[in-house]
C-alpha cells in the first residue's frame, strides 16, 4: 500500500480549497463550523486525509454547494476502482472490452489566483444588470481572443 493520496481525494481537496476561497472563508472558520482544527481542514485540502461522506455533506452545506460540485472535472474511473457495473450507462462500456479511462485530478485554470480574484470582484458587484452585462462583455472578448484579430 502506498502513502500517497488517492487522485480523487486530491481533486476533492482542491475543489474544497477553491470553494472555501471563493466564499472568502478561512481554514480556521471552516474548521470551527465543522468542529475541527484548521490543520484537519488543511489535510482535507491536500487530499492527505479522505473526507467521509457525512463530512462532505456538512462541508457542502456550509459552503453552499451541491456535493457533486466537489467531483466536477473528474473523468473516467480512478486507479484501483472497480470496473463499470450495470448501474452505469452504455457509454461506460467499451465494445472491445477495454477498461474505461482512469480519473485524473489536474489543476483547473479556475484555480489560479487571477481567476479567484476576478470571481471575488465580480461577486461584489451589487447590480444584477451590471453583472450580466459584464459577463456578456467577457464572453465577447473571449470569443475575439479565440478567433484572433481580423
Amino acid at each position: 500500500m502506498t502513502d500517497s493520496p488517492h487522485p480523487i481525494d486530491v481533486h476533492v481537496g482542491r475543489r474544497l480549497k477553491l470553494r472555501r476561497s471563493l466564499k472568502g472563508m478561512s481554514q480556521e472558520r471552516l474548521g470551527e463550523l465543522l468542529g475541527l482544527t484548521f490543520q484537519q481542514v488543511q489535510k482535507y485540502e491536500r487530499g492527505a486525509n479522505r473526507i467521509g461522506s457525512s463530512r462532505l455533506y456538512e462541508i457542502a452545506a456550509i459552503l453552499e454547494a451541491p456535493v457533486s460540485w466537489f467531483f466536477d472535472g473528474l473523468t473516467g474511473r480512478a486507479e484501483g476502482a472497480a470496473p463499470a457495473g450495470l448501474a452505469e450507462g452504455a457509454a461506460a462500456f467499451d465494445p472491445e472490452g477495454r477498461a474505461p479511462p482512469r480519473a485524473t485530478a489536474e489543476v483547473s485554470p479556475v484555480q489560479t489566483r487571477e481567476a479567484l480574484e476576478m470571481v471575488r470582484a465580480f461577486n461584489r458587484i451589487g447590480d444584477a444588470h451590471v453583472r450580466r452585462r459584464l459577463f456578456e462583455l467577457t464572453k465577447a472578448l473571449a470569443a475575439l481572443t479565440y478567433r484572433g484579430p481580423d
